[in-house]
């Protein structure tokens, strides 16, 4: 989650070891992922509209990053969606099929511009709607956009919440964010992203009014 202005086994991580991980967008959330995956010894494909920002997020990951063409069929088969929200429906329809059977991971919030609320329609999320764009074989996990991108490229153990309709999709995203050092706690079926993206919102209330600092993260204790 960028700041305005600014459990699966181990033994089950053998799908998502080195393997090629597409990143479309080159901002600050595309950023902080991609350095995490990278240092996680994953493969970084980096895809944007603009091909010098994409090569110039690749060489400052080094790490045998590379490096694709917008709208051709990403080499990774987790494709993050790094975008605004504003942005991802165009996006979507410019690559259209080539998205087909891939894992897309959806990470915006879809905050109204003065911060007061959500501009998604009612009964619906920002990730519902991207997802209505897929072709029928593209499966959406919403994750990501309750960690400010800063405070994931810090490193750490950090709490990554997750929702999606796909059961497959959820167990290759959660593998990933293992690989990640990062604990994935599913809350259920896409409806659920909802409920993420007013956590996202609220995170951002907390940092500009209660808690006085970006500098935080939402994390849960269990069984205490």
């Amino acid at each position: 989650m960028t700041p305005p202005g600014c459990h699966q086994q181990h033994g089950k991580l053998q799908e998502t070891d080195m393997s090629t991980i597409s990143i479309i967008g080159a901002g600050t959330m595309a950023t902080a992922i991609a350095g995490r995956v990278a240092k996680a010894g994953h493969t970084v494909e980096v895809v944007n509209r603009d091909p010098a920002k994409a090569r110039a997020l690749a060489e400052q990951l080094a790490a045998g990053a590379t490096t694709g063409t917008y709208g051709a069929a990403p080499t990774g088969d987790i494709v993050i969606l790094a975008v605004p929200y504003g942005s991802a429906t165009a996006v979507v329809v410019d690559f259209g099929k080539a998205l087909d059977g891939k894992v897309i991971i959806d990470v915006a919030n879809p905050v109204a511009p003065d911060l007061t609320g959500l501009v998604t329609p009612h009964g619906s999320s920002g990730a519902q709607e991207t997802a209505k764009g897929l072709p029928a074989g593209a499966h959406v996990v919403k994750a990501f956009n309750t960690i400010f991108g800063h405070v994931l490229a810090k490193g750490g153990r950090l709490d990554a919440f997750i929702a999606g309709d796909d059961a497959a999709a959820k167990a290759r995203v959660s593998a990933l964010l293992e690989s990640l050092d990062l604990r994935p706690l599913d809350i259920g079926g896409l409806r659920m992203a909802a409920t993420l993206e007013a956590l996202g919102l609220m995170m951002i209330g907390l940092a500009k009014n209660g808690a006085g600092t970006w500098d935080l993260a939402m994390n849960v204790d269990i069984g205490v």
